[in-house]
């Protein structure tokens, strides 16, 4: 079998290469090349590519357009709350799932079936819940508990953002939490138990054993977490439409083309490519430091 895939490898695994090479590699380089002209999207401002070279003149504009720089902010915001909000909800569904003995797949299906959501249902679904359920049903004068901050929470940036991560909780926690009843059950209980004989807590047993050993999960989830946060599209566009300053990144290059006459593809181009440094920085840094951070058993 070994000697069949050496034979093999190569043919085997140019569909692969070539489908990377066309569908990623291809395009990523082409839209950098595309960041430093005036490309219209069917046509170059210039005549040809080389004509329409423009420099970095738009990536300055990228960081001059007031829209970009606040939906960078915005974003990070939004990502900073995400992530806290997803690890902290995934580690408890995860500790509490732990120590049930009955109907825990049950529990693990209902947890994770919010994963399964396209994210524009989901949001469609959510803005729904917002604006009737609790605007006009729950937390109204009139309702059940009159709640002010729960209500109009998609027509105002700070409430959206709470919104966001209220419906990208309910998603993504049922996923992460996997992830982390995965690293839980790979911790020997005889870790446990010497802690206990030596008078530790369930507390101090948390944080001298349960964390240190988990942190290969949390590499996993944070990577994850900070990524889809930085990437979050669908969601952004069903729930708020980046009405009332609620663009994140992810929409802003969309409708950069929208926001310029003629349609600028290669500033919007410029923005796509601050965004995957971004996003690829931040990822590295995290993976590194949570990484150096992790225990062997």
């Amino acid at each position: 079998m070994d000697k069949y895939f050496k034979r093999w490898f190569g043919i085997l695994v140019l569909p692969a290469v070539l489908l990377f090479v066309l569908v990623i590699a291809l395009p990523f380089f082409t839209g950098i090349v595309y960041s430093f002209t005036s490309w219209r999207g069917t046509y170059f401002a210039g005549g040809t590519l080389f004509q329409s070279f423009v420099g970095f003149d738009n990536y300055i504009k990228a960081f001059t357009t007031g829209t970009f720089t606040r939906s960078l902010w915005y974003t990070v915001a939004y990502t900073v709350v995400a992530v806290i909000a997803i690890n902290l909800v995934a580690l408890a569904f995860a500790l509490m799932l732990g120590s049930i003995h009955r109907g825990v797949g049950m529990y693990r299906t209902v947890f994770f079936m919010p994963n399964m959501l396209g994210g524009l249902a989901m949001g469609y679904v959510w803005q729904f819940i917002f604006q009737v359920v609790y605007t006009d049903l729950i937390f109204s004068p009139d309702g059940l508990l009159h709640l002010e901050f729960m209500r109009y929470m998609t027509q105002d940036p700070v409430k959206a953002l709470f919104a966001l991560v209220i419906m990208t909780t309910w998603q993504s926690a049922g996923y992460m939490m996997l992830i982390y009843i995965g690293g839980l059950n790979s911790i020997p209980s005889d870790l446990y138990e010497a802690a206990a004989i030596d008078g530790a807590g369930p507390v101090r047993r948390f944080f001298k054993v349960t964390l240190p050993l988990l942190m290969s999960s949390i590499t996993v989830v944070l990577f994850l977490t900070l990524a889809n946060s930085f990437k979050l599209l669908d969601q952004n566009l069903a729930l708020t439409n980046g009405d009332f300053d609620t663009r994140m990144l992810a929409l802003q290059i969309l409708r950069t083309t929208r926001d310029t006459q003629p349609p600028n593809y290669g500033v919007a181009q410029a923005q796509a490519v601050i965004f995957f440094l971004i996003v690829a920085a931040i990822s590295l840094i995290q993976v590194y430091v949570t990484r150096s951070r992790e225990v062997e058993f």
